[in-house]
C-alpha cells in the first residue's frame, strides 16, 4: 500500500500529461493512466509511506501552504531503479523550502514518512510509469521528451490512498 501527500497541476499541464499517458499506452507502456481502475491524476508526492492518516496530516500541517501557486519546470526524464519512469522538476528554493516547512511539519505532528522523501533525499518528479517494459524504456522516454519542457502551477494538494479509496483535499 502506498499513501501520499499529492501536488495537483494547473489544467493545461494535467491536460499535456494525460495526453502523454494514452499516447504511452497506445504504444503498449503502461501509465498511471491505468493503474488502480485509472483513479490516478497527475501529481507530484511530497511525502510518501505506507499509511497516511488525512486527519494527522491535516492537523500537522495546520495552516501550512502546502503548494498552491508553486510554479514547477519539468525538463527531463528520470528512471527509478526498476522500471519507474518520471518526468524531473528543477528544484528551486521556493520548492525545496515548501518541502522543508511539509516535511517540518508533519515531523512535530508525529506523521512518520518514508525516507526517500525527505528533505535532503528527494528527487522532484511526477510519476509516468511504474513498469515500463524493457524493451520499450527508449520509446517511452523520447516520447516523455516530446512534451518537455513543461511549465505547471500546483493548484491543490491531496492524501491520497487509492487502495483505500482515500482522497482528501488538503487547504493551500
Amino acid at each position: 500500500m502506498v499513501a501520499a501527500l499529492e501536488l495537483y497541476l494547473d489544467t493545461d499541464a494535467t491536460r499535456r500529461l494525460r495526453a502523454l499517458w494514452q499516447a504511452l499506452e497506445a504504444e503498449g507502456i503502461p501509465t498511471l493512466a491505468s493503474l488502480q481502475d485509472s483513479r490516478h491524476r497527475p501529481h507530484v508526492s511530497l511525502a510518501a509511506a505506507s499509511r497516511l492518516s488525512p486527519e494527522a496530516v491535516a492537523a500537522a500541517l495546520g495552516d501550512t501552504a502546502v503548494g498552491r501557486g508553486l510554479v514547477l519546470d519539468l525538463d527531463f526524464v528520470g528512471q527509478f531503479v526498476g522500471r519507474v519512469l518520471w518526468l524531473g522538476i528543477t528544484p528551486t528554493a521556493a520548492l525545496l523550502d515548501r518541502h522543508r516547512v511539509v516535511h517540518d511539519r508533519l515531523a512535530a505532528g508525529g506523521v512518520e514518512v518514508w525516507e526517500q522523501y525527505r528533505p535532503g533525499r528527494w528527487v522532484p518528479h511526477c510519476t509516468v510509469s511504474l513498469r515500463v517494459p524493457n524493451p520499450l524504456m527508449g520509446a517511452a522516454v523520447r516520447r516523455c521528451l516530446e512534451i518537455l519542457p513543461l511549465r505547471a502551477t500546483v493548484t491543490g494538494a491531496s492524501v491520497t490512498d487509492h487502495a483505500n479509496d482515500i482522497a482528501h483535499a488538503l487547504p493551500g
